[in-house]
């Protein structure tokens, strides 16, 4: 028997299994046109009641996403963020409101039209929830089987999908062999598996490290570029939010209290919890010292400009020069075009892949100077 985690098993079922499949089935959902937003939520509501309290999680919540938008919902823990994602798939039933997912109304499905739509509806969480006993190639089939796909159109979807997640060394690896950060590739595989319009992802990256963040946060971005998927991104991590959201909006105590464009929340925010979680990742003006005997690889300090910043340099970084970025210290405010900071990293890989990296850097405008003594 395959085995996975309670909590897990619990999820991952009820978004993929809970309800039986027809091939066949007539249902009455037609599609919005492309002007029209991905999803539209309006006036949603979700109560809890405990005894005699009621708490509501989720309080009359308005929002639309956009076609292939990124967009973030941030707050701090307790907010009703994961409430909110959870509902527009129905993991959690709303009490009111309505969400309509590419002009379908979600909060009126039958169990068979909601089987259906969740084909469409891909969800990535903070624990993974991988199949232990099914390799990586087996893990991101499931949903393919679940739809019914012959061997044939499974086995070619799931190579396609190695590949874009750079994990074909990996094809029968087991996920207690794997980084957090693979792991997670795994998951984002599993779930745009059957080409959802929608990935919707419940802290994602918060188990993850700095380098494994940054890389899931790119191939997010790289889902979005080549799927044209529209992805619902929930952090506690104003700078997680900050690096990949389109658009964003701030809860709290189950409300929206404020959305805008990254740029312009981060240059004006209006709200005294926007301003607070902003000033989570100002830049400091003090640095540390860093001793470069202290690590493994070779140390750099990175100072960005305004032309630098203006693109993620260190996850494609990652990528394209097959290294690992380990953040030690400083701090960078990056939001679209407008950088400044510093950071020291340390850049672990093969001599030519560092020196490929440390190169890279430099032509994308970032000062790159090595640590050879401790400063201060």
């Amino acid at each position: 028997m395959v085995k996975l985690n309670q909590t897990a098993h619990t999820e991952f079922k009820n978004d993929m299994t809970r309800l039986p499949m027809n091939e066949n089935l007539q249902t009455n959902i037609t599609r919005c046109s492309e002007s029209e937003p991905m999803i539209k939520i309006a006036g949603l509501t979700k109560i809890y009641r405990v005894g005699d309290r009621v708490f509501k999680a989720v309080d009359d919540v308005s929002l639309s996403v956009n076609r292939s938008e990124i967009f973030g919902i941030i707050g701090l823990s307790g907010a009703g963020k994961s409430t909110l994602i959870r509902c527009i798939n129905r993991l959690e039933e709303p009490d009111e409101g309505q969400i309509l997912v590419d002009g379908v109304n979600i909060t009126a499905c039958n169990r068979h039209e909601l089987y259906e739509q969740r084909r469409d509806i891909g969800m990535i969480f903070q624990n993974f929830n991988l199949f232990q006993q099914k390799n990586v190639f087996e893990n991101i089939a499931y949903p393919l089987r679940i739809a019914g796909r012959n061997k044939a159109e499974i086995k070619e979807r799931v190579e396609e999908l190695l590949d874009f997640v750079m994990l074909r060394e990996k094809k029968f690896a087991y996920p207690t062999s794997l980084s957090g950060g693979q792991k997670q590739r795994v998951a984002i595989a599993r779930a745009i598996a059957t080409n959802p319009k929608v990935l919707l992802s419940d802290e994602s990256t918060s188990a993850l490290d700095p380098a494994s963040t940054a890389q899931i946060l790119d191939l997010l971005r790289k889902t979005v570029d080549v799927y044209g998927t529209s992805v619902v991104l929930i952090t506690h991590q104003m700078e997680v939010a900050k690096d990949i959201c389109d658009r964003i909006a701030v809860m709290e105590n189950g409300k929206i209290i404020e959305e805008n464009d990254v740029e312009t929340l981060f240059r004006r925010p209006k709200t005294r919890l926007a301003q607070n979680l902003i000033k989570t990742v100002a830049v400091t003006t003090e640095e540390a010292p860093i001793n470069a005997s202290d690590y493994e690889g070779s140390v750099y300090r990175l100072s960005y400009d305004e032309k630098g910043a203006g693109t993620p340099v260190l996850s494609r970084c990652i990528v394209d020069c097959k290294v690992d970025i380990n953040i030690i210290a400083g701090n960078i405010s990056k939001v679209t075009n407008t950088s400044v900071g510093y950071l020291y990293v340390e850049i672990l890989g093969e001599r030519q892949n560092t020196e490929q990296a440390v190169k890279y850097l430099r032509d994308r405008g970032v000062v790159v100077q090595e640590v050879q003594h401790e400063l201060g």
